[in-house]
């Protein structure tokens, strides 16, 4: 009897343990054929069931990669629904008619990156943490980047640092001009990362320095720049968000490649000034440093100690409510 007993206990515990291993495997599976390469599985997401959300002239198509996820869906969808309604807000509209969203869950409790790809029309994939809570989401910030991505023609990879710069740049300024961020918090977070985009000792311009922090705080920083040059040349009319929103208009989204020329021709035809021109020729090919000290203090922006002060009186602080302030 023992004998017996004992080898229905090692049965079941191998069926146990076979099951685990499926399911481990099949999360392995799951993972490697929705995550694998650097190229959006479209032909694996169009097979898989979606929840289409109406989104300000746009349609986004969302698709869940098999694997858990400790929130309802309905949670998740709102989170989708409040990142699009901010990039909306910025660009006056969804920068694309159709996008295909892919959440794949993975182990942990944040969102992982994302990436974004237009080859076969506009699509993002979100590594999205089988854990995150409501907070987490709520407070993310890459579901807002992979869509601003959306707004911009696909470009060669030397100009990276436009596409991840004015994601870096637009991101929390859509997010406050939609009302989920305050712009006390995006200045404050300008001022402690802006010095990461700084040119560095053998730099050679942002066309030819492939680094993390010119790629995306050097680009950052040329879109800081264009947007206070622009809205002194208007009088404070305009900014880059209505350069970007020319851009927009005249068709250029992530499903079409342009040259950079392009793309900068057509936003400065957008504001009637050529700021962007000519700032990347001053920035492209050769490394420029800007007094970001005087920069700050000319804005209005005062850091005590981890506070940060609004100087209404300083040259630029119109400037600097107007471009976190709702676009009309």
């Amino acid at each position: 009897m023992r004998n017996a007993t004992a080898l229905r206990w090692i049965a079941a515990g191998a069926v146990i343990a076979a099951m685990l291993a499926s399911v481990i495997s099949f999360r392995a599976d799951a993972q490697s054929e929705y995550m694998r390469g650097n190229r959006m599985p479209y032909d694996a997401f169009d097979a898989l069931p979606k929840t289409d959300l109406e989104i300000a002239g746009g349609t986004i198509h969302v698709a869940f990669a098999p694997g858990d996820i400790a929130l309802p869906k309905e949670k998740v969808l709102d989170w989708i629904r409040m990142s699009a309604k901010a990039v909306s807000t910025y660009y006056g509209r969804f920068p694309v008619s159709s996008l295909r969203l892919l959440l794949v869950p993975i182990d942990g409790a944040r969102i992982r990156g994302g990436t974004t790809w237009g080859y076969r029309g506009a699509a993002i994939r979100i590594p999205l943490g089988r854990d995150s809570t409501e907070d987490v989401l709520r407070r993310d910030w890459v579901m807002v980047h992979e869509m601003v991505h959306t707004a911009l023609p696909d470009l060669d990879q030397r100009y990276d640092w436009l596409s991840e710069g004015l994601a870096v740049y637009v991101e929390p300024i859509a997010r406050v001009q939609a009302g989920d961020l305050s712009a006390r918090a995006v200045w404050r977070d300008i001022m402690r990362d802006m010095p990461k985009g700084l040119p560095e000792s053998g730099d050679q311009g942002l066309d030819n320095t492939d680094t993390w922090g010119r790629k995306y705080w050097g680009g950052a920083m040329f879109c800081l720049l264009a947007d206070i040059e622009i809205r002194k040349r208007t009088d404070n009319r305009l900014g880059l968000q209505d350069a970007m929103r020319g851009v927009l208009s005249a068709g250029g989204n992530h499903e079409k490649d342009w040259s950079l020329d392009r793309v900068l021709s057509t936003a400065d035809k957008a504001v009637g000034v050529d700021v962007l021109t000519r700032l990347h020729n001053e920035m492209g090919p050769k490394p420029v440093t800007p007094d970001l000290a005087a920069l700050w203090r000319d804005l209005g922006l005062r850091l005590q100690g981890e506070n940060l002060e609004f100087d209404d009186a300083a040259p630029l602080a119109a400037i600097r409510k107007a471009i976190t302030e709702r676009h009309g």
